[in-house]
Formats: C-alpha cells, sequence, structure tokens
C-alpha cells in the first residue's frame, strides 16, 4: 500500500482519485485550493463543479490543508493547471521531504520560460535546495471516461526507471493501464502541444470544412509536434505512441475535449472572451500553451505553421482566412 495525495480538485485529478481507490489498497487525500470544491464533496461525495454525476470513495480523504497533505504522502500527484504549477509548488515546498515521489499529470508550458511542467517543479525544488524524482503521466485520457471505469491506455514516463515502475504498479489496475517510457520530453511535450492542434481541429469541424480537412490537420499536427519534440531532446517514436498520436487523436475527435470545444466555437465565430466564459471555469490549456509553444519552436529554430495559425485566430484573425493561409503555403515533401 502506498500513502497517494493528488493535489488538484479539478476533474482530472478527481478522475485518478477515483481510480486508485477502484484499485484499492492505497491511502488517498484529495486536496483542492477550493473550499467550495471541498465542502461540496464532504456534503454530496461528488465534484459537483468539475466531475457531477460520479461518486467519491469515502475512503478518499479531501481536504484544503496542503501540509497533512503532502506531508503523510509517499507520492504526489499534481493535477493543478499549468499556470498554476509554480506558485502551487512554492506553497507546498516547505512540507516537501527527500523519499517522496511527485508524478506530473498537468499538460502545458510555462510561458516566458518555456519551460515543461517537470521542469518547473525541478526549478522551484532547486530553490529549496530539494531534488526529488518527477515522473510525468500522460496519454489519451477523458476525466470522465477513467472516473467510469472505461478501459485507458496511458504512458508513465520517468528518466529512473524503478521510478516509472513504481507508479506503473500502484497506479495499474484492470481498467486503467500504465506503459512505462524513459522519454520525459517526449511525453511531455506530447501531451502539452496536442492541446494546441486540437484547438486547430476544432476550428475546422466549427467552419465545417469536412473529414478530409480533419485527417490532414491531424496528419500535419502529428509532424508539428514531433518536429519540436526532437529539436528539444525527445524521440520521435515518443509521438507515435499513446502520448503523441494517441492523445492527439482523442483531443482532435473527441466530442469531451475542452481544446476542441474552443476551436469549435472559435470556428463560429464566437470571440474568445466568450469562448472562455462558456468554459465555466473549466481550464483548455492549449490557449495559453500556443503562445509558449511559439516561443520554445523560436528558441530551436522549428517552424510551427498550423500553431501559428492558432496563435493567430486566439487574437481575433478570421478563422476562414487561417485555414485558407496554412493551405496556400509553399509546397514540399511530406
Amino acid at each position: 500500500m502506498s500513502r497517494i495525495s493528488i493535489m488538484g480538485g479539478g476533474a482530472w485529478g478527481t478522475a485518478i482519485a477515483i481510480s486508485l481507490a477502484r484499485r484499492g489498497g492505497h491511502g488517498l487525500t484529495l486536496w483542492t485550493h477550493s473550499g467550495e470544491t471541498a465542502r461540496s464533496i464532504h456534503a454530496t461525495r461528488e465534484n459537483i463543479g468539475f466531475l457531477p454525476g460520479f461518486t467519491i470513495p469515502a475512503e478518499i480523504a479531501v481536504t484544503t490543508d496542503p501540509e497533512p497533505a503532502i506531508a503523510s504522502a509517499e507520492i504526489l500527484v499534481s493535477v493543478m493547471p499549468s499556470h498554476h504549477v509554480r506558485a502551487s509548488y512554492q506553497r507546498f515546498a516547505p512540507w516537501l521531504r527527500p523519499g517522496q515521489l511527485l508524478v506530473s499529470a498537468t499538460k502545458g508550458i510555462e510561458d516566458g520560460s518555456y519551460l515543461r511542467v517537470s521542469e518547473i517543479i525541478a526549478d522551484v525544488l532547486a530553490q529549496q535546495n530539494l531534488q526529488l524524482p518527477c515522473a510525468v503521466l500522460s496519454g489519451p485520457s477523458f476525466a470522465q471516461e477513467v472516473a467510469a471505469g472505461s478501459p485507458t491506455a496511458i504512458t508513465i514516463a520517468a528518466s529512473d526507471s524503478a521510478v516509472a515502475a513504481r507508479i506503473q504498479r500502484d497506479f495499474s489496475s484492470s481498467t486503467l493501464r500504465l506503459y512505462t517510457n524513459d522519454d520525459v520530453i517526449g511525453v511531455e511535450l506530447g501531451g502539452a502541444l496536442k492541446n494546441v492542434i486540437a484547438i486547430a481541429a476544432g476550428v475546422v469541424s466549427g467552419l465545417g470544412l469536412g473529414h478530409n480537412s480533419t485527417a490532414a490537420l491531424i496528419t500535419r499536427g502529428v509532424a508539428e509536434v514531433t518536429r519540436l519534440a526532437i529539436a528539444c531532446g525527445g524521440r520521435g517514436e515518443t509521438l507515435a505512441g499513446l502520448s503523441g498520436l494517441g492523445d492527439l487523436v482523442l483531443t482532435c475527435t473527441g466530442a469531451l475535449s475542452r481544446n476542441r470545444r474552443v476551436g469549435i466555437e472559435l470556428g463560429r465565430g464566437l470571440p474568445l472572451a466568450e469562448v472562455l466564459d462558456n468554459l465555466q471555469g473549466k481550464v483548455a490549456e492549449g490557449v495559453r500553451t500556443t503562445t509558449a509553444a511559439l516561443g520554445l519552436a523560436q528558441l530551436h529554430g522549428i517552424e510551427l505553421p498550423i500553431a501559428e495559425q492558432v496563435a493567430a485566430i486566439l487574437q481575433g484573425k478570421s478563422a476562414i482566412q487561417a485555414m485558407q493561409e496554412l493551405m496556400v503555403r509553399p509546397g514540399r515533401e511530406e
């Protein structure tokens, strides 16, 4: 048995907690910064604001106090939005201790620094003279389906194979299958960058451009994500796996994808502010990741034509004009 704390009470954090409880054998704590979320879970045993309709088992302790959640844990799973990771770990640092394992289940790139989430965590810990192993959990996994127990396969990546094997053993169940990988860069960038491509796929759908356009967009999106990941030190084969192609296809085509939904509404002509307001407090990571991805690409001299047009659409450019400009780019070999 492991003592596991899930740091983040949104849909994905709640789904991970439910999946771990279904597996059994662990001491589980779900931490949320929101008092309203915690009160709702205590009263109804549901996370009505983020994952309604799924019972949160009584064996999952719920708290808004990070100290007991962190101090008692052997494994901490961080599931907060990417733009809260740095501040969250600065807050968590006093209670972290040697011997703990960290798992990042957040997908994104930090604006300005262009750091991957595991790098943000390492940067904060280094300022505290603390070094803890950090694995990355990624892959095609809608929270609602994980919570429902639909068979799901994802990736756990860590530079230390023993760390990946430990998480694989502790998290795997009859409904959740984990594959290990040592390509942290490829896994992490695949998870972050697919959200940008998913916005573009949503735009294609919102414009009513058809299946040919969607297939082309996804295929060229794979090439775009792979190109940048390799330039950053990732492996191409990783991007052909669960945390690359698998996650990209799911997020670009699944009706539960918030990033795709953002793209659909932008394609239909809604302004970004209204689109984000329609998410009712939930996060579409691709909106923030787009700018960071372009900054990271510029550092490595990599061209990201789809991400460039997504950024322009987010800034108010006509969606149909952006798609037309992608089509009339100079010809090249595949």
